[in-house]
């Protein structure tokens, strides 16, 4: 099968769409420019025209107003955040407007809206564009979340967004955007709210989404070599989340570890050691752990970057710290 890059694979999503369906339309900020999208979007405007391809002036929250509305009477918008930080600023609509207008009319109307958040970090950006706030979101009834760790799933799950009929929060990583894997050429669509296991293990469960999956699985890599079997779930989704595929596998190992790329403290992967410890907790042979970003804003510093995101070797340490506890309390037993 032939291969694309992440970012390509988005791109080759958004042509087949606008192609195939004349309600598709995109809008938001820095749609013509490769700086605030990368290659995802590349000469779309020139293919499909500026009436389709639209790109705004900076008011994220009149974007997304102006999308909903669009929703609202038949049309299948896409709008884009070319950072997610300042997608705060479009809380209003997201939360009040979109996320709640089928509920508040009896699912007599939907909002057939997608909403792309792109998380931009690194590169000594600093706190306020770098940030990952999907646990925000995550909070909130009425939004589907899918962040997508591969191309397959970058393509798959941006076609299931658009043809599903609710909000549907794509959220997607640069730090992803050059990784390549198989994409096929035709349109499929990726199935929201289904999880997958991409490393079959039978000591530890890794579980993880978007950015934290590479990571994940190139720390199962590590372990093997040192003798320890990891199983590693990409979640493709965190609203809904596979929660069946995740406790299966936590009552075969015993042993969880969540990584998440957002902050610590009421994170995704709270969220999902929650869950197990109150549906699972009797197969558990340690305390769930999670590897995340520290309770503190992104530095500026280069050298603090290295500290402060999460990357396989956390990974790897947390599993290893794991093991020595649940080895020293067996010989404490004995």
């Amino acid at each position: 099968m032939r291969t694309l890059t992440y970012a390509q694979a988005i791109r080759e999503a958004f042509e087949q769409l606008l192609a195939s369906d004349s309600r598709v339309f995109v809008i938001g900020q820095g749609l013509w420019s490769p700086w605030y999208v990368g290659t995802s979007m590349q000469d779309l405007d020139r293919r499909f025209g500026r009436d389709r391809i639209i790109d705004t002036p900076v008011s994220e929250n009149a974007t997304t107003g102006a999308a909903i509305g669009a929703a609202l009477a038949g049309m299948r918008p896409i709008v884009v955040h070319p950072r997610m930080d300042f997608m705060l600023l479009a809380a209003d609509p997201i939360i009040n407007q979109a996320a709640n207008w089928s509920y508040m009319f009896g699912g007599q109307i939907g909002v057939p809206l997608v909403i792309r958040s792109i998380i931009n970090r690194g590169g000594e950006q600093g706190a306020q564009h770098s940030q990952a706030l999907q646990a925000f979101f995550l909070h909130v009834p009425g939004i589907k979340i899918v962040m997508p760790a591969s191309p397959f799933d970058a393509k798959g799950l941006l076609i299931a967004a658009v043809r599903d009929g609710n909000p549907v929060m794509y959220i997607d990583d640069r730090w992803l955007y050059d990784s390549v894997g198989e994409v096929p050429s035709e349109m499929y669509e990726v199935p929201i709210g289904s999880g997958v296991v991409r490393t079959s293990g039978s000591q530890l469960t890794i579980v993880a989404s978007s950015w934290m999956t590479e990571q994940a699985l190139e720390a199962a890599e590590t372990l093997r070599a040192r003798g320890l079997s990891a199983e590693v779930i990409d979640l493709r989704s965190i609203k809904p989340w596979d929660r069946q595929l995740v406790l299966t596998s936590v009552r075969k190992t015993g042993r969880l570890i969540v990584a998440d790329g957002g902050w610590t403290t009421g994170g995704v992967a709270a969220e999902i050691a929650a869950t197990v410890g109150n549906e699972a907790f009797d197969y558990l042979k340690a305390p769930v752990q999670r590897v995340a970003l520290p309770d503190a804003p992104a530095p500026t510093s280069r050298v603090l970057e290295r500290a402060y995101y999460p990357t396989d070797k956390h990974i790897v340490a947390v599993a290893e710290r794991m093991m020595a506890r649940v080895q020293s309390l067996a010989l404490k037993v004995v």
